[in-house]
């Protein structure tokens, strides 16, 4: 395993030479470097598209599907964000890599669903946009438990944890997750509600280490829309890994996931070369 990024995601260093990533940029500095990084990193030979017209045309003129594009939000021929608006309406999962940014350009952008935003103003820009792509790519290799009792909010994580690649699944009820973590013992990462009708998010917790799943095989966030602040401790102490308040921040959510994932993948690594060892 190596590390990359500056968030220290492991990484196993395979290769993803099938992927069909389109970078929509008018730099010559940056599509260098993005088409130099991802070669060396991933093997992957991105398609360069400096203009709203080079961009159509790459769409057009094959039907392999595009696995991910990396957009500039401005174009040549697409000054004011037409080429992430067509990039969205085609349903193709984006990262935007842009060096404008404010805090209603933000809120736009989340509002829009895409996968990331990398910013172009540190010496890291390159490198925590390889680790998006890595991210993303392999993402689907989590499989991921949603646990609350309300429709809405179950819809709600399960479309952002889908837009990242994850593999999901839901259940409405802490009897109806504990059904589910039987029959799907691949599931790394839990995120319960706290507030439920028949087992609240503390008593699942501790069912769950009761059954000695530890948080070597399943790591556990949970979430309340409470002000109780005292609920992260008590959750803590039930056994959960990480507590989130809702309203969530997308960009921390995301964050959180990781974290909790990247330590779970590392915690099985060092489990399985000890017993190689």
């Amino acid at each position: 395993m190596a590390f990359l990024g500056i968030s220290g995601m492991q990484y196993s260093g395979e290769m993803f030479a099938g992927a069909r990533i389109i970078v929509a940029e008018d730099s010559n500095v940056f599509t260098s470097m993005i088409s130099k990084r991802l070669k060396e990193l991933f093997d992957i030979e991105v398609e360069i598209c400096r203009s709203f017209e080079d961009l159509q045309v790459s769409y057009d003129k094959s039907s392999d599907p595009i696995t991910l594009a990396i957009s500039n939000i401005n174009l040549p021929g697409a000054e004011n964000g037409e080429a992430l608006e067509y990039l969205v309406d085609l349903s193709i999962p984006t990262i935007v890599f842009t060096g404008t940014f404010h805090e209603s350009m933000r809120d736009k952008l989340m509002a829009k669903d895409i996968v990331d935003y990398i910013l172009k103003d540190n010496i890291f820009a390159v490198d925590l946009l390889a680790e998006s792509i890595c991210r993303f790519l392999t993402n689907h290799r989590h499989h991921v438990l949603i646990v609350d009792d309300s429709a809405t909010a179950r819809a709600l994580l399960s479309s952002r944890l889908k837009r990242y690649n994850f593999r999901v699944s839901v259940a409405e009820s802490g009897g109806k997750a504990l059904e589910i973590l039987k029959a799907n013992r691949d599931i790394g990462l839990m995120i319960t509600d706290y507030n439920m009708p028949d087992i609240d998010g503390f008593e699942l917790t501790r069912r769950i280490r009761t059954a000695s799943i530890g948080s070597h095989e399943l790591r556990i966030i949970g979430v309340s829309s409470s002000t109780n602040r005292l609920l992260s401790a008590r959750f803590l102490k039930a056994g959960g890994n990480d507590f989130m308040l809702r309203p969530f921040i997308d960009e921390e959510f995301y964050c959180r996931v990781n974290q909790n994932l990247d330590t779970l993948v590392q915690i099985q690594s060092m489990r399985k070369e000890r017993a190689v060892a």
